[in-house]
């Protein structure tokens, strides 16, 4: 089912790792709604670009925000997530399915590590992702 006028494939964004040193993620994150990937140099840049990019798209609505009627909002679509670079250190592909509570919701999908896992905040995204960097270096 589709909100907001978006398909499902909006909710997923593919988050790729390039580097990962000493708990510092630096790569880039593409949704289709993009019309190109963005990068980021540490975890703040890449929570921040991703609640820019949520709140351009209105999608999914945050909890707190005041739902009215509106038309929808112009984009440039990117090409799909199929064709975007894998990170050098880790992929995950992030599908957010609420934002409530001043957080996210949703899950996420180590790609190399061929494993999914839900989330219930931003918080465990990020130990989840951590966990998973951590472990790809370890092998």
């Amino acid at each position: 089912m589709a909100i907001s006028g978006y398909s499902e494939e909006y909710r997923t964004t593919l988050v790729c790792v390039d580097s990962y040193h000493k708990g510092v993620p630096q790569g880039r994150f593409y949704n289709p709604y993009m019309a190109a990937e963005q990068t980021f140099q540490s975890l703040t840049q890449f929570l921040q670009g991703m609640e820019r990019t949520l709140e351009m798209m209105d999608f999914p609505k945050a909890f707190t925000a005041t739902r009215t009627f509106a038309p929808l909002p112009d984009h440039t679509t990117g090409p799909p997530l199929s064709q975007s670079r894998p990170g050098t250190q880790a992929t995950f592909a992030i599908k957010i399915l609420f934002r409530q509570n001043a957080s996210w919701q949703g899950s996420i999908t180590w790609l190399e590590g061929k494993r999914e896992q839900s989330f219930r905040s931003v918080l465990e995204l990020i130990l989840l992702m951590s966990t998973a960097m951590e472990t790809q270096q370890a092998s």
